[in-house]
Parts: C-alpha cells; structure tokens; sequence
C-alpha cells in the first residue's frame, strides 16, 4: 500500500512538472486514437446508415458480422492486421509495420464495427416513414440525411464515445502493430504495460492517471453535448 501511495505522489510530480516523455506519449495517443476514430465516423456512419435503411441480399449476414466485430477482441484484430502489413505479408511492401500509421489501421478496424452498429441501431429507432415524410416536404437527399443524423445524435454520439473509448483503452493490437518502439509508435497503453513490467510504478500511475483523463474529458464533453440534445 505505502508503494501506491509513493508512486501516486511521483506520479503527480511528473505530471505537475509536465514531463517530456509523458507529454509526448500522451500527445501521439491522442494523435492516433483520434485519427481512428475520426476515420471510423467517416466510413461508420455511412456504412451504419446503409445498414438501418438499405434492403439488399445478405443484408442480416452484415449486421450480424456487425455485431459481432463489436465484441472482436483488440488483439485478434492486431493479429490481423499484423498478418497483412508484415513483410510477408500481402500489403507488406507499403512498409508500414512497427508505424503510427499501422496502429491507426488496426485501431480504426476495432472502432468502425462499433460506430457502424451504433449508427444502424440509432437510425432504425426513427420513425420508418420519416425519410418519406421529409421528402414529400421537399428535403432534398442531402437536407434528408442531415435531418436524419440531427435526430439520431443521441446515438451517433454515443457511437463516437464507444469507438474512441474502445481504441483510446487497447494495448493488444497497439503493441502487435507499432511494436511498442520508444519515440516511435509508444502509446499511453503499451507504456504503461512497460513501466509496470520495469517496476517503474510511478511513471506507470502517471500514464495510468492521463490516460483515464483524457478518456474522461472526451467523454464529458461528449455527454453535455448529448444531454443538452435531450432538453
């Protein structure tokens, strides 16, 4: 116990001090967690929408695939990946094993099963006549979709809680794809696994403490927005 509470203390100094090496891996988490899941809305929410409102063959099969990639364990996901981008491997050649960039792929692939699921159940909750109803009252196909999303924020932006708290929190896939390299593709997650294995407990509890910041104040931020759409 006196343990923790000695690291907890060094952990508050190093932060308070504003570390270099703390500030530069909690910098490039937020750099490539929210390139994921920026890149995630972007192909998630239309994919979702397909799902909610398109009518084509093998259509249950997909959102079962869906729902199922939403529970994919991260590092089964960074096997994958790995498999693909290793130099062995069929995208090998793009030589972008052991990068920021690879991380981002693998992180996008967990979130974009949770955005897209998020964004179908959100979608299907409307009304099914509404899209008709705003056509009839001359919406165009964009003005639909805009006044669609506006209705469905309360689930988009939980899609986007969802998928940036899924890829903000993993360490498997990170570590299976960045290869955890110092200066390099070292995130808040797969540094506080080597600090821990070094016996490094303060600075171990100080990537632990910003790391459960910044997944805090995204999330809070995200939430005044949701529930100020409520009232």
């Amino acid at each position: 116990m006196a343990e923790l509470w000695e690291g907890l203390r060094e952990a508050v100094r190093l932060i308070a001090e504003g570390d270099a090496t703390l500030r530069e891996i909690a910098l490039r988490t937020i750099l490539v967690s929210g390139s994921a899941t920026l890149l995630s809305l972007l192909v998630g929410v239309p994919f979702g929408y397909l799902l909610a409102r398109g009518r084509f063959p093998g259509r249950s099969l997909v959102l079962s695939m869906v729902n199922t990639g939403m529970g994919m364990p991260p590092v089964v996901v960074g096997l994958v990946v790995w498999l693909m981008l290793v130099r062995s491997g069929p995208f090998g050649d793009l030589e972008l094993i052991y990068t920021k960039r690879a991380i981002v792929i693998a992180q996008f692939l967990i979130a974009l099963p949770l955005v897209a699921g998020f964004t179908a159940a959100s979608i299907q909750a409307l009304p099914s006549a509404l899209p008709d109803l705003l056509a009839v009252l001359g919406a165009g196909r964009v003005r639909t979709l805009w006044l669609l999303a506006r209705e469905a924020q309360l689930g988009l932006l939980a899609a986007v809680m969802a998928g940036f708290g899924a890829v903000v929190s993993e360490v498997g896939a990170s570590m299976a794809v960045g290869g955890n390299i110092k200066g390099e593709t070292r995130v808040l997650t797969t540094a506080i696994v080597t600090e821990t294995s070094r016996g490094q407990t303060a600075n171990a509890i100080a990537l632990g403490i910003i790391l459960l910041g910044m997944a805090f104040a995204v999330n809070a931020v995200l939430t005044i927005v949701q529930q100020r759409r409520r009232t």
